[in-house]
């Protein structure tokens, strides 16, 4: 009992460290949105980011994404370059016209340099080639979400 009682003294409790971490300043969570064409990974990213306690919503194209208006909600973005109509970086280029500043982590077992500096210097946060270390992913989600829209 004198333990719990000495965590919740020096440290915060690990529920309150998740709203610290996932809160924007009027108290909702800040969305991370998946836009990938393969099922799999939108589940396997929407259940790591859930794992670690971030809201997340999937989408399977470019299109479905823009379509549902959550670009307008979205603090962080985690997209594949390669996917069906609107690539990951046609994406990019059409939040930018918008004037839609989310933070953007490109994903891709497809990349290059060429495309990866492409990415880089439109504005992404974060350009890693598949597979890639999940830790990895989530120190560049909770960096976008700390340093919000760009």
């Amino acid at each position: 009992m004198s333990g719990t009682l000495y965590q919740s003294i020096i440290a915060p409790h690990p529920k309150d460290l998740h709203n610290v971490l996932t809160m924007d300043i009027q108290g909702k969570a800040k969305l991370v949105a998946i836009v990938d064409d393969d099922d799999s990974m939108r589940s396997a990213l929407k259940g790591l980011l859930k794992s670690a306690q971030l809201a997340a919503e999937s989408f399977a194209s470019a299109e479905e994404f823009l379509r549902s208006g959550q670009h307008h909600q979205t603090a962080c973005l985690i997209t594949d370059i390669r996917m069906p109509g609107m690539s990951g970086l046609e994406l990019q280029a059409k939040l930018i016209a918008e004037r839609c500043r989310i933070p953007i982590i490109f994903i891709t077992a497809h990349g290059d340099e060429k495309m990866r500096l492409q990415a880089l210097r439109a504005g992404a946060v974060e350009f890693l080639a598949k597979p890639f270390d999940e830790e990895a992913l989530l120190e560049s989600v909770r960096a976008a979400l700390e340093s919000g829209p760009h």
